[in-house]
Parts: C-alpha cells; sequence; structure tokens
C-alpha cells in the first residue's frame, strides 16, 4: 500500500473510534446518576454522617458528569479501539505473529478490567478510610468531587495498567529481551521494584494499602513467568531456504478501509 493509501486506512479507522466512543459517551451520559453514585461509593461509605461532596465551582458539576461518563466510555470502548489497531497495523505483522491479535486484545481487556475492579472494590475502601479516620468533631471533611475524582482516576488507571504486566512480559520474552529463567533470578529485586511502585502509586502513605497493591502484582509475577516460558518455546524449525517457516511475512494486500 502507498503513503496516501495508509493515511486514509489511518483516517478512516480513526473515524470508526471516534464514533464508537461518542455513542458509548451518549450511552454513558444517560447513566450519570447511577455512574455518580457507583464512582462515589468507596468514599461515601467511608465518610462520617452528614458529610458531603461539594463543587466549587459553577459549571464544575455539569463537567464532572461529562468527564465520568467520556473515561467510562473509553474503558468500556477499549476492547474495538485495540481491535482497529491492530487491523491497521496487521498487513505489516509476520503470519505467525497474526494469531496473538485476539489473545491479546482479550487478555489485555481482562487484566485492565480486573486492576481497575480490583483497585475499586479491594484498595479504594481501606485507603479512603485512612484518610477520613483524622477527622474529629473540630475538623470535619468538605471534600471536592473534582479532586475526588481526579485521584480515583489517576488510581484505577495506575491499577489497571499495572495489572498489563503478563502481556507485557509476554511480548518482551517474544523479542528475546527477558526469559523465564531470567525473571525467576531476578525475583527478589522484582518484589522490591514491587513494592517501591506501590508505594508510590497508593494515595494512602499507610502499608496495608500498599500491600493492597504489592500482593497482586507479586502474584501476577510469577504468571508472568510462566508467561514468558510459554513465549520463549521452541523456535520453528527451518525449512530448506533457512528460514522459519513461520517468520516469514505474509504478502501485503491492497484491501478496503
Amino acid at each position: 500500500m502507498s503513503l496516501i493509501s495508509h493515511l486514509e486506512e489511518l483516517k478512516t479507522r480513526l473515524i470508526r473510534v471516534l464514533i464508537v466512543v461518542g455513542i458509548g459517551f451518549g450511552v454513558c451520559y444517560l447513566f450519570k446518576e447511577w455512574s455518580f453514585r457507583v464512582i462515589t461509593k468507596p468514599l461515601v461509605d467511608a465518610m462520617p454522617a452528614q458529610s458531603t461532596l461539594i463543587f466549587t465551582g459553577l459549571p464544575e458539576a455539569f463537567f464532572i458528569h461529562m468527564k465520568i461518563a467520556f473515561f467510562a466510555s473509553l474503558l468500556l470502548t477499549a476492547p474495538y479501539t485495540l481491535y482497529e489497531i491492530w487491523r491497521f497495523i496487521s498487513p505489516g505483522l509476520y503470519r505467525n505473529e497474526k494469531k496473538y491479535v485476539l489473545p491479546f486484545i482479550f487478555f489485555s481487556s481482562i487484566l485492565f478490567g480486573g486492576g481497575v475492579l480490583f483497585g475499586y472494590f479491594i484498595a479504594l475502601p481501606p485507603a479512603f478510610a485512612f484518610f477520613v479516620s483524622f477527622s474529629t468533631d473540630a475538623l470535619k471533611p468538605m471534600i471536592s468531587f473534582r479532586e475526588y475524582l481526579d485521584l480515583t482516576l489517576k488510581f484505577l488507571l495506575a491499577f489497571g495498567l499495572s495489572f498489563e504486566m503478563p502481556v507485557f512480559i509476554f511480548f518482551l520474552a517474544k523479542l528475546g529481551i527477558v526469559n523465564a529463567k531470567m525473571l525467576a533470578k531476578q525475583r527478589r529485586y522484582a518484589i522490591l521494584i514491587i513494592f517501591i511502585a506501590a508505594a508510590i502509586l497508593t494515595p494512602s502513605p499507610d502499608a496495608i494499602s500498599q500491600f493492597l497493591m504489592a500482593i497482586p502484582l507479586m502474584l501476577l509475577y510469577e504468571v508472568s513467568i510462566f508467561v514468558a516460558r510459554f513465549a520463549g518455546g521452541k523456535k520453528p524449525a527451518p525449512d530448506e531456504t533457512g528460514v522459519p517457516e513461520e517468520g516469514m511475512p505474509e504478502e501485503k494486500e491492497e484491501k478496503n478501509p
């Protein structure tokens, strides 16, 4: 395909993604009250009675609902976005690489969603309870929802991305950068790095929240060792030309967007 054809295809796929995200945004905005209750539940459960969230600017509440709907749409439409990305780059992939497309989309979506859910249900409640525990009769919490939302989204994003470790390790192993033996040998240093990362990424300084993030990451590291062993399996035998059959790139075909 020519450069112009590639750009046209990229434009078409971007438009498709934007349309799907836009539709998802509209659907999520219709459920804005429900989304608001869901996103605030970890904090509301930890706050003292008669406490409330506030907004400090006139249009702030409107933009808060817009922001929640937008990020919910990005999360729900992420599998389709990944699919369009793979469809765009697939002509340049080797034949044996294309078989990883659907597993990549599936496991990336599952792991990211699992990280977000773990952060929401397991890690956020004790973290917010720790912060709110410093309130007294003379010191009542009046929390800006904008600040709370920004903190929560960053926190959930950190959990979602950190849970992608097995997928990341898989591709590093396929590229020959790491292998299962190396990962197992460096386990003690990996655990140290995991605890340092947990201390940085968790919003509260208490040890409980840090352990709640570090423990699943250590389990995922063990899973990553198994994944690296699988990814670094036997290489395909070369044919008469000396080139592995599965390593032969497919001829690129002109295709419609």
